[in-house]
């Protein structure tokens, strides 16, 4: 019936694709569009990060002038590691409501709760207000990645989704920069609202129209067809991916109407097949080694951290402000870079070599601090700030701007709920830990064994990755998953093979 309908669609199509022709720019910029929307949250993300790294020091100072006590040391750290522990209850709800009611409706109830947060946020008078509206952003962290990577992923064309996701990633870090650069020059309210005016820019998604992956999901073809034309146009690449969508869609559908659904044990027996499938597990598992390389990497603990760090390398308070300025601004600066090379270089490439001379930077720093511990050389605050900025930028060029886009392009579209679910507790738990636990890193391993430290730790997840990791650079997500796919095959055809083929003298009992 569908087919029927898409047939007589493509008769009329057909006089008006000429018409269509002259107006390509308008699927790109019909992108764009929600590109930025969904980026303008991940910008208000990045403020919610770099509040705590400037408002910390302006409420420790006027402690000291009031002679309140207001700031101790474990609500510094609290304020610094909390929206990692408030998104995880967001993190079950949010899937949910995409899986059941689409991508738009839960990004707007994102947004209005932002809006609620930064309110509470610009009215606090202390630090357990500002803690209450921190734990209320934990709604914006979740959003990271359940609701906002999955409507870039599935809103975009193979062809601009790449960077796109790598925008969103380095928009974070100038959100990051902004507050540090408001908190250092003006009071630190100012920072809600920056973030109030981007969320009323987010509102304006009422407009766009539900996700052509989320609607084909659901059987609804006819509508599928309409915003994936309205998304992307009607050339032949995003004819050819219309086509495929339904028809991956459809042979998913049948397969489910054809089972029986009235016991519980074919729901258990469904989750047992989910389980177990290599098309679950090995995206997931893959997406988590990401995640883990982005956390251990250490630069978001260096960024969140940054006033304290600089201050115990250089011993100078003043130079700790003007070397975090700087560090977030050659951040920002390796993020671009780091947008210009993935659409010169494969992403497996520019991860994995990004992540190796990051990595190498992390042993070199370790050393250096070493080195001035056991006196052997004096310490330079300029040689100090080099290193850090270089290790910065290697890794903002790959970890720090890709693993959305990795994971994003790596699941399954029918497992995208669940996996997004279990990758976004481990991230944000993982997160969280690390923040929490990291001036308790630094006290213990001291600060030249926290770099060695993250350097240890990045390196085994690298390995990883460089072993099992595939490319996604330029392919449809069906093609993404043709690919496990088609691996998991092979593997069963090699053992069959292997089976079919042993001699007769082979001892099975041996084996």
């Amino acid at each position: 019936m569908v087919k029927e309908s898409r047939e007589g669609d493509e008769t009329e199509d057909s006089e008006e694709c000429p018409k269509h022709a002259k107006f390509l720019w308008q699927p790109f910029l019909r992108q764009l569009y929600v590109c930025t929307v969904c980026t303008s949250i991940y910008f208000v993300l990045g403020l919610c990060f770099g509040a705590p790294t400037v408002l910390i020091p302006q409420l420790k100072k006027e402690a000291n002038l009031t002679g309140k006590v207001t700031m101790t040391d474990d609500m510094a750290s609290w304020l610094s590691s909390v929206l990692g522990y408030s998104s995880m209850p967001w993190v079950i709800i949010l899937p949910i409501l995409t899986q059941y009611i689409g991508r738009k409706i839960p990004f707007l109830i994102v947004t209005v709760l932002t809006i609620v947060s930064f309110i509470v946020f610009y009215c606090s008078t202390s630090a357990l207000h500002i803690l209450i509206s921190e734990i209320l952003q934990g709604v914006t962290l979740a959003s990271n990645m359940t609701v906002l990577i999955v409507i870039i992923v599935e809103y975009s064309s193979p062809r601009y989704r790449g960077v796109f996701m790598m925008i969103e990633s380095s928009i974070f870090f100038w959100g990051v920069w902004i507050a540090n650069l408001t908190g250092t020059f003006s009071h630190w309210r100012n920072i809600a609202i920056i973030a109030f005016v981007c969320c009323l820019y987010s509102l304006t998604a009422v407009i766009m129209p539900e996700s052509p992956s989320w609607l084909a999901m659901n059987g609804r073809f006819e509508e599928c067809a309409k915003a994936h034309h309205w998304l992307k146009g009607y050339d032949k690449d995003s004819e050819e991916e219309l086509e495929s969508l339904i028809k991956s869609q459809k042979e998913y559908l049948r397969k489910c109407a054809s089972r029986a659904k009235s016991t519980s044990w074919y729901k258990l027996r469904i989750i047992k097949e989910t389980v177990t499938a290599k098309g679950f597990h090995q995206p997931l598992l893959l997406s988590m080694a990401v995640m883990s390389l982005y956390h251990f990497s250490g630069k978001l603990v260096c960024s969140m951290y940054a006033v304290v760090l600089i201050t115990q390398i250089t011993a100078n308070e003043s130079a700790a402000y003007t070397g975090m300025l700087i560090l977030d601004a050659v951040t920002i600066l390796g993020m671009q870079v780091g947008c210009v090379l993935s659409k010169l270089i494969n992403r497996r490439t520019l991860l994995l070599s990004s992540s190796a001379l990051g990595i190498t930077f992390l042993f070199t720093i370790s050393l250096y601090l070493y080195l001035i511990h056991l006196k052997v050389i004096v310490e330079n605050n300029i040689i100090s700030i080099v290193l850090l900025t270089s290790f910065s930028v290697a890794i903002t060029c790959g970890p720090m701007i890709m693993p959305s886009t990795i994971f994003g392009e790596l699941i399954f579209l029918r497992y995208k709920s669940s996996s997004l679910l279990i990758l976004t507790l481990f991230s944000e738990m993982l997160m969280a830990t690390v923040l929490k636990l990291s001036p308790l890193i630094s006290e213990t391993f001291t600060l030249p064994g926290s770099f060695l430290f993250y350097g240890i730790s990045s390196s085994i997840f690298a390995f990883i990755l460089y072993k099992y990791l595939p490319e996604t650079k330029d392919k449809t997500l069906q093609e993404i998953e043709n690919y496990f796919k088609e691996s998991h095959e092979m593997e069963e055809d090699a053992a069959k093979a292997f089976i079919n083929e042993k001699p007769d003298n082979y001892d099975t009992q041996k084996c």
